[in-house]
């Protein structure tokens, strides 16, 4: 009974769904069309270039970040004090870089300021075209390249890219720049991370020693000397004269 009850409300349910009256109110179904079309408006096709132009400096942000500006120097710095202080996720990657980014953004201030006021603004007002934008834009990051990068390193990709005589840094092609720049940053981060050992290293073989004359040689020396390190590190603000340190390494 209770079978043929279920069958019989099957069915009127069937019958109610593929009714006419059900069949004549169909559920609409949205669809999603991309396309290409024409703009009508110089306004439009200024706004489809000014989105273009956006997407393709965010694709190249990071390398930008990390090719032209300071931040190759500080997260090298900030990589050889973790190991120096012989800690190993302490701080962690992400407070590294976080710390690295917002040092990189106060200390290119002054960059990227020159380059929205003098290139960006004129572009947007409509006072610059695109090409003399760039080449704007291009002039307060190759001055700030300029100052940091040897002229070792700039005159040995000049070689590789064939310039015989290079008279002025006008002279220099930015694909030129920017290698020599971040080989010269390289070499400055390494010296500064190199004299950033010298103490720790200092502690360590005090340590080492002391344990030797004692007799001691199943202790680690690592597991007596860590803690020493870290307060040093602490009692000279280690923190505080790091920073102060990276931050005049560019003036």
């Amino acid at each position: 009974m209770r079978l043929r009850y279920t069958v019989a409300c099957g069915v009127l349910l069937l019958l109610l769904v593929v009714s006419p009256a059900a069949q004549a109110a169909p559920i609409p179904v949205p669809t999603v069309q991309l396309g290409v079309t024409a703009a009508d408006e110089p306004e439009t096709l200024s706004v489809g270039l000014q989105v273009l132009l956006l997407l393709t400096v965010l694709s190249l942000a990071p390398a930008l970040l990390v090719m032209v500006t300071s931040f190759t120097r500080i997260v090298v710095i900030l990589s050889f004090v973790r190991s120096a202080l012989a800690l190993q996720n302490m701080p962690p990657n992400q407070v590294l870089i976080g710390l690295a980014l917002f040092l990189t953004f106060f200390i290119m201030a002054p960059v990227f300021q020159a380059v929205y006021t003098e290139a960006w603004q004129p572009y947007s007002a409509g006072e610059l075209s695109q090409p003399e934008a760039l080449n704007r834009a291009q002039e307060p990051l190759r001055e700030f390249m300029f100052r940091q990068t040897r002229e070792k390193d700039l005159a040995l990709f000049a070689g590789f890219a064939g310039l015989e005589a290079v008279g002025s840094p006008a002279d220099v092609p930015t694909y030129v720049l920017i290698p020599a720049f971040i080989i010269s940053e390289l070499k400055t981060a390494f010296q500064i991370g190199f004299a950033l050992f010298v103490p720790f290293i200092i502690i360590d073989m005090v340590v080492a020693s002391t344990l030797m004359s004692m007799g001691m040689l199943m202790l680690p020396p690592m597991m007596i000397s860590l803690p020493f390190k870290i307060l040093l590190f602490v009692l000279v603000d280690g923190w505080h004269l790091l920073v102060r340190s990276v931050v005049l390494s560019f003036s």
